[in-house]
């Protein structure tokens, strides 16, 4: 465990001590011991995820015997418990620490959200454990065990919410988007790199940093970009064609089922069992259709993949040079949520369960996901080329950065509730998120440029 969450622990288990009477060594030694569980519980959920991990892997992982880790926590749901709070709570307080002087002593906008994007990174990539932890495995979760945790996340969120709302009362901020999507929309750029960057090659500070600007700037050249005509004409959703026999049904069927049950439990938590179950046959007719799980995993991560990359390179292809770069860009993104909420279901468990898959699986759809990110950067480049997109971005941080903000929003948006009052339809939501990335958070009419090609 990292000093910070060693000295919050000791004071947790300090106030919860009044009933239980140690000596000063007992009581070190059995802090130690918790702490070294948490610290190993962490590090499994991180990367191998909750409901793959057992209470004897913990054991083994803290150096334990696996009887003994009952003498400190009752269950597996007692540590996740105290991971998750540790996760937010070390976040939650560092930031509040950084936002509280700006109430009584504004400083400047874009110096405390520089300040603000590194710390939450700094947390995720590599201070703790408890945080990375905490944003891979809660999403996946049940209503029971994140009920605990809501009011301390929701606390969290505030504290970003009530900084952004005095910056766009303050003009800093642009006014014709809410400040709940431009703080979803922050959180999930930041968010998705625990699936995708390398702290060994770079230092997060250089990340924080190109990071910020994006966020604040967007990607585009000009202060002002035209969206109003950004808008596709249709919808990239495709009807899946009815299979031509039963067999080829069923095999479908099998596909689907287990699709959900990636996007929602993730790889190791995921049963053939399940999968039959979802399917509504028997777990050993599974086996008349593939011959494993690891066959029915492959072909759902590769049909998410060439889902996307084939209806987002359809998206692209549609515009010929000279191109509207922006409009292209916009068609794009439009394109990969779309098939993200709407016409793949693979695509979402695709993108969901990547981060916990075993190498071997990251490796074999390595290709495809590479081709897509290539697809990605030749649009980009492009862009940049004719000087659609500021000259000072890198094309493959911007593409990563990108695609981060838009992959995790299937962690929090719901599309399906468009009809309910204060929330957004898929095609408002997207339309808001191609404005924040082309335009950026800022509110850029106020604001001079100080060069022709700098964003302000």
């Amino acid at each position: 465990m990292d000093r910070l969450a060693a000295d919050k622990y000791r004071k947790f288990m300090m106030r919860q001590s009044d009933t239980i009477k140690h000596t000063d060594d007992d009581l070190s030694k059995s802090e130690r011991t918790r702490s070294g569980i948490l610290a190993a519980a962490a590090r499994l959920f991180r990367h191998e995820g909750y409901y793959a991990t057992t209470m004897r892997d913990i054991a083994q992982e803290s150096g334990i015997e696996a009887g003994s880790i009952y003498y400190h926590f009752q269950s597996k749901e007692q540590i996740l418990s105290e991971v998750l709070d540790l996760g937010v709570r070390q976040m939650y307080e560092r930031v509040c620490e950084i936002v509280r002087p700006t109430k009584d002593n504004p400083k400047d906008f874009r110096e405390t959200f520089a300040l603000l994007i590194e710390t939450h990174l700094t947390y995720l990539l590599t201070e703790s454990d408890f945080t990375s932890a905490n944003i891979r495995n809660y999403p996946m979760l049940s209503d029971e065990a994140r009920a605990p945790h809501r009011e301390l996340r929701a606390s969290y969120a505030g504290v970003w919410t009530s900084f952004l709302s005095e910056a766009k009362r303050a003009g800093d901020l642009r006014s014709d988007i809410s400040v709940t999507v431009i703080r979803q929309f922050i959180l999930s750029a930041m968010n998705w790199t625990v699936e995708w960057y390398d702290v060994d090659r770079y230092p997060v500070s250089i990340l924080a940093e190109r990071m910020s600007k994006l966020i604040l700037d967007g990607m585009c050249s000009r202060r002002i970009v035209d969206t109003k005509g950004l808008k596709p004409d249709r919808s990239f959703s495709t009807d899946i064609p009815e299979s031509i026999n039963k067999a080829a049904k069923t095999r479908a069927e099998i596909l689907r089922a287990a699709a959900r049950m990636l996007r929602d439990n993730g790889y190791k938590a995921t049963t053939l069992r399940q999968i039959a179950e979802e399917a509504d046959m028997k777990a050993g007719s599974v086996y008349y259709h593939f011959k494993s799980k690891e066959a029915i995993v492959d072909e759902v991560l590769h049909a998410g993949l060439n889902d996307l990359l084939l209806g987002v390179n359809a998206a692209a292809q549609e515009f010929q040079a000279p191109y509207d770069h922006h409009a292209r860009i916009a068609t794009a993104i439009w394109a990969h949520l779309d098939y993200l909420f709407k016409a793949s279901e693979f695509t979402s468990a695709n993108i969901r369960s990547y981060g916990m898959l075993p190498n071997h699986f990251r490796k074999r759809h390595g290709g495809i996901r590479h081709q897509y990110g290539k697809l990605w950067d030749r649009i980009l480049r492009e862009a940049q080329g004719d000087d659609a997109i500021r000259s000072d971005i890198k094309i493959v941080p911007l593409r990563q950065v990108m695609l981060g903000a838009l992959n995790w929003t299937v962690e929090w948006f719901d599309p399906n509730k468009a009809d309910v009052e204060g929330y957004l339809s898929l095609p408002e939501f997207s339309g808001m998120l191609i404005k924040l990335l082309l335009e950026g958070i800022c509110d850029r009419r106020d604001t001079a440029c100080a060069e022709p090609n700098e964003a302000c």
